[in-house]
């Protein structure tokens, strides 16, 4: 209400004194007439003009190209044609005139400001309102997201109805109204503009979120396709507003192709990663919580950008890789295994007898397929290698699922019961270090001379 009321001051203090000596120049003439001028009895002839017809003509086309560049000013009819029938109508509902005296229209402007000031919230709501039950009265997702966004700017757009219609209703000078015309269409430009991208702002949160739902595919890449088209639209509402207050977009877009080329040569590197952000979206070879390795860089996505992929290290470091590099580079998606194959060899010491490991290769086969958790067909187990000190047993199998804590769980039980089968048959592991062995009636010799 205070914002009103010192608004409507405002205009008050500066149109008044206009209005003052726009009645008083109306009025002076008539008051007093110009005294009349005396003509000489012999009256000098007048001075030849050196200005030709030609010259007379050129003026007239100058005049002509300024009145009109005058008249190419923007068009607001589309902003002020709606002011205009309310304002009339207000006008003639209060059998107020245009030659009415400036009051009476300060008057209608108050009541414009009043009404304004009541209506302001409640035509928003009841605008919704209405809206809501066209769409059936179901409270879907999307209603829930789209319908509160649009509450502000329709009141925003209420209100500077009600502001323009109460300068319309005021005598202004032509100039005057004019910019009060095209402040009006720059202003109804930008409202609209605003609850159109509030508007698909809730949208693409609402289609997100149905993504998110239905685990579709396309869901972690809907924060990057967000960005994208909120940045377009902006761009896009930009250049409309100001063709509609006038300025020459074709002559700017034209501009554009001139330095398109140093443009592009000067943002080739970020015109690489966008493209890149583009193979990734379409491609889709990881998402944001997998876990990936890229070129030297291991860890899990956190967000995918339009310039850079944001990773997530096992030490908690975070790396940016541009998404050029992603494009290029071999991505080994961690987070995707259907399946986790183990091999490994067992190592025993050359006092085993054949007997005796034909019995543990059996043991350790046994211990492999009695674990659930692992595909039967996969399992081999085989006396495999003599190595320099040790009678290797190559084992391998692979788990039914891809979860990492499973897998390292099933080898630990593994493990376990393979060292309890190899005691259990009296062999013994070979070590990891080296061992030499001294024997025999040499080694006897060297162990007395010790001694």
């Amino acid at each position: 209400m205070k914002r009103l009321v010192l608004l409507l001051l405002l205009i008050m203090s500066v149109a008044w004194p206009a209005a003052r000596a726009a009645d008083s120049a109306a009025t002076e003439p008539s008051a007093s007439p110009p005294p009349a001028v005396a003509q000489p009895a012999n009256p000098a002839p007048p001075e030849k003009s050196h200005a030709t017809p030609d010259d007379e003509l050129k003026r007239q086309a100058a005049a002509a190209s300024v009145l009109a560049r005058e008249q190419e000013k923007p068009a607001v009819v589309a902003a002020t044609g709606l002011i205009e029938r309310i304002v009339d109508s207000v006008l003639a509902f209060f059998n107020v005139d245009e030659n009415a005296n400036a009051l009476a229209h300060y008057g209608v402007a108050a009541f414009f400001l009043l009404m304004t000031l009541l209506f302001r919230r409640v035509i928003p709501a009841i605008i919704i309102k209405r809206l809501r039950k066209a769409g059936g009265g179901s409270r879907t997702g999307l209603r829930l997201r789209l319908f509160p966004v649009l509450e502000n700017p329709a009141g925003v757009f209420v209100g500077l109805l009600g502001i323009f219609c109460a300068l319309n209703a005021l005598k202004l000078s032509e100039q005057t109204r004019y910019y009060v015309d095209l402040a009006a269409s720059g202003s109804f430009s930008l409202v609209i503009f605003w609850g159109v991208l509030l508007a698909a702002n809730a949208l693409l949160d609402h289609l997100h979120q149905v993504a998110i739902d239905r685990r579709l595919d396309i869901a972690p890449f809907m924060p990057w396709i967000k960005k994208a088209l909120i940045t377009a639209g902006i761009i896009f509402g930009v250049l409309l507003i100001a063709q509609s207050l006038g300025a020459d977009v074709k002559a700017f877009l034209a501009g554009l192709g001139i330095g398109g080329l140093a443009f592009a040569l000067a943002a080739q590197d970020t015109i690489a990663n966008f493209f890149g952000s583009v193979v990734v979206a379409l491609d889709q070879p990881f998402k944001i919580g997998e876990t990936v390795t890229i070129g030297l860089t291991t860890g899990m996505v956190e967000d995918i950008g339009l310039r850079s992929t944001k990773i997530r290290t096992v030490d908690k470091s975070l790396v940016v890789v541009p998404n050029k590099t992603v494009a290029t580079e071999a991505i080994n998606n961690l987070s995707r295994f259907t399946q986790r194959r183990v091999e490994q060899v067992i190592n025993l010491t050359y006092d085993a007898t054949p007997e005796k490991m034909t019995a543990v290769v059996d043991d350790l086969r046994q211990i492999i397929l009695r674990e659930e958790d692992v595909e039967p067909s996969s399992v081999m187990v085989y006396f495999r290698d003599y190595n320099a000190a040790a009678l290797g047993i190559w084992m391998v199998y692979m788990t039914k699922g891809p979860d990492f804590q499973k897998h390292m769980a099933l080898r630990e039980r593994i493990n376990l019961a393979i060292m309890r089968a190899v005691a259990g048959r009296g062999l013994a592991f070979v070590p990891t270090s080296q061992t030499i062995v001294f024997d025999g009636p040499v080694a006897k010799q060297m162990a007395e001379k010790k001694g």
